[in-house]
């Protein structure tokens, strides 16, 4: 047993500030243990009270008979010190901090806290909280909660497959009742409250080794820090969090630039995306995952079938397929064959299926239709949509889609429209099928979107080695990022710079006869807006572009005039979940459209392909309305020697590559700027 594992898995439980007066927060931990049959010891701590309910009680948690494997802190925040030390003296691992007055109140609550962790740390003890409502593994019934969920008179209290973990105790257990009482069974709740120690992610990544746990939710307010979630991600359990504070911290660069395109709250979304873990917006959203994450079926595509009795509902279901980034299946042609065999004549056999309401006097439309979309190579997921059927109408489907789901192995989702009272037992009859039920079509197609995301193949990228080689210093120019990215076998244009307007003649000759010239001028970031550009420029007027340049007071750089194509604007920027690339389309799809993606670096192979194939302007890419089309390859793999030229570069640097132009055959970045966040960390 890890000592973050006792939360569920504790023989020996000590509640430090039991009570036995009714309604005492310190009672209500023995009440559930004792209530619930959990067959562990239970200590009670008090040293006024020798006895508790029944139970020998202890002056303090010294004194109790060990090994303590939980400790259960319920004492005023000044009296948490003390109860620290005797935990540490005790030899206890594991304590829960169910008091508040720390962190969460300011800046004494927060010296108050960081003492504690420090006494903590330095004694060997591992800390859930404080502030939190604390945690109950249900297997071996271990309450160490002061919930007022279980002191409910009727709580369903049946083992089950679900992870809930929160950092705010009293969401984490609502959300837990509304699971319960949409027929969804927690196995286990965790709050953790300010993640002082033990943050909600270690503990997300320790159920993740329970073979039990068939999905894996958590409530996040912090950032979450990248390492645990790479190792959350790699277990292989499903992961969706909800994760609170999706407003921008803007403010930091203009609109043009990379840096703040990419949001912190965007930059989550990528690492979370790129990791295969999916996010939620609402508490809903995560229950309605939380469902199709209680079954262990999982799709090997995309590709969904939509077999309905209703044509509104199929219409619904296969607007919401393409809304959510799944494909609506072709299905085969001997499939389509088949089905014109069962589906009445007014129905539909194309994909979605509407078998119609015949299905009423003829319950075997349901089993037949299904063995053929089963049956069905081209079909990954089913999702079955039914409206305002009713008793044993609602049974045959139940019993139809139970045997389909048994023959084929495919996830089959069921969006039933209409109320309970039509079909009381339905809900039962499909969570005991293994079958996921939701209200409508929409909600369906939402949930098998979140299973496709956690059961995809992906590579995981590797985790970023330690920066070894300095980046270039803050005052680095173009021509010497220009440099590296050559080096790195980023195409650059060929040019120099020019040291008199006679050699900027010769240098536009060099480089093919007409160029662009430009002021380098440390610090000058927005050269067109400045004057610092000259596009055009041949050997008769290079002298004249050359004087203009140079009363910038800095170089002049000689560079081609390449071609005409796609322009990307590309950066990377740091953050406190790691260097994160951001590429989009530039020029007025970077302003206004906002069409940009972004991928935490290290970037795994075929990143750069799926981030630019996932912009709104990929068809552009593609050559939209007879353009040619542009070298989508080049621009990912110029993505991918991007990412590994700065991955050893030291924090706080953005990198901006406005614009890369892509070529029918080629990428070629035409400018290059650097900065740092603080001028005392450039050329670190």
């Amino acid at each position: 047993m890890s000592d973050i594992s006792a939360l569920w898995e504790a023989g020996s439980i000590a509640v430090i500030g039991a009570s036995e007066r009714p309604g005492a927060l310190g009672r209500k931990p023995l009440d559930y243990l004792l209530r619930y049959g959990y067959k562990g010891r239970v200590l009670p701590v008090n040293p006024r009270s020798p006895e508790i309910l029944g139970i020998p009680a202890y002056p303090s948690v010294k004194d109790a008979p060990g090994p303590v494997d939980l400790a259960l802190i319920m004492v005023s925040a000044e009296r948490v010190p003390g109860a620290v030390d005797d935990c540490v003296a005790a030899g206890v691992k594991l304590a829960v901090i169910a008091s508040s007055g720390f962190a969460e109140t300011g800046e004494a609550g927060a010296r108050l806290q960081a003492e504690v962790v420090a006494k903590a740390r330095a004694g060997g003890l591992r800390i859930i909280g404080p502030n939190c409502i604390g945690a109950v593994g249900y297997e071996n019934r271990v309450l160490a909660t002061f919930s007022p969920l279980f002191g409910a008179e009727s709580v369903p209290f049946e083992p089950g497959t679900l992870a809930f973990v929160s950092q705010s105790g009293a969401l984490g257990f609502g959300a837990a009742s509304l699971a319960l009482e949409r027929g969804l069974r927690p196995g286990w709740v965790v709050s953790t409250g300010n993640d002082a120690d033990v943050t909600a992610l270690e503990v997300l990544r320790e159920l993740a080794a329970v073979p039990e746990v068939t999905g894996l939710l958590g409530y996040l307010e912090d950032t979450p820090d990248i390492a645990t979630l790479r190792e959350l991600a790699g277990s292989g359990k499903p992961v969706a969090l909800l994760k609170s504070g999706r407003t921008e911290a803007g403010g930091r660069a203009a609109a043009s630039h990379t840096g703040a395109l990419a949001t912190d709250d965007r930059v989550l979304d990528a690492a979370l995306r790129g990791l295969g873990i999916v996010r939620v917006d609402d508490i809903d959203e995560l229950l309605d995952v939380a469902r199709v994450f209680e079954s262990e079926r999982r799709p090997t595509g995309n590709r969904v079938a939509v077999v309905t009795t209703s044509g509104g509902s199929g219409i619904l279901a296969a607007d919401a397929v393409e809304a959510h980034g799944l494909e609506l299946s072709a299905l085969e042609p001997r499939s389509k064959e088949a089905l014109a065999e069962i589906v009445p004549a007014f129905g539909a056999i194309d994909n979605p299926v509407d078998i119609t309401a015949t299905v009423l006097s003829d319950p075997s439309l349901f089993d037949r239709s299904l063995d053929v979309l089963i049956a069905d190579d081209t079909v990954d997921i089913i999702v079955a949509a039914f409206c305002v059927m009713a008793g044993p109408d609602v049974e045959k489907a139940v019993n139809a889609l139970s045997r389909a789901a048994l023959k084929g192995g495919k996830p089959i989702l069921v969006a039933r429209t209409g109320a309970d009272f039509l079909a009381p037992d339905a809900p039962r009859d499909l969570r005991e099928a293994g079958l996921p039920e939701y209200p409508t079509p929409a909600r369906a197609l939402r949930a098998a979107a979140a299973l496709w995301e956690v059961s995809r193949p992906r590579v995981l990228p590797d985790a970023p080695r330690p920066g070894t080689v300095p980046g270039p210093g803050a005052d680095a120019t173009e021509p010497e990022l220009k440099r590296l990215l050559a080096e790195a076998g980023t195409a650059v244009p060929k040019g120099r710079i020019a040291e008199d307007a006679e050699d900027a003649a010769r240098a536009v000759t060099e480089v093919g006869g007409t160029a662009v010239l430009k002021a380098v001028v440390p610090g000058l970031h927005h050269k067109t807006e400045a004057g610092g550009v000259e596009i055009g420029v041949t050997v008769g007027t290079a002298p004249e572009a050359f004087g203009r340049l140079a009363t910038l007071g800095g170089q002049v750089l000689v560079e081609e005039l390449v071609g005409e194509g796609v322009e990307l604007i590309v950066g990377v920027h740091t953050t406190d979940l790691g260097p994160v690339l951001t590429a989009g389309l530039g020029g007025i799809f970077t302003e206004v459209l906002d069409d940009v993606g972004h991928r935490l670096l290290p970037l795994a192979p075929g990143e750069g392909a799926e981030l630019l194939a996932g912009l709104r302007g990929a068809k552009i890419l593609a050559g939209a309305r007879g353009r040619a089309a542009a070298d989508v390859q080049a621009a990912a793999e110029l993505l991918h020697a991007v990412g590994e030229l700065v991955q050893d570069w030291p924090s706080g640097f953005a990198l901006d590559l406005n614009p890369v132009r892509v070529l029918e055959r080629g990428a070629v970045v035409l400018d290059a700027a650097l900065s740092y966040e603080a001028p005392e960390e450039a050329g670190r």
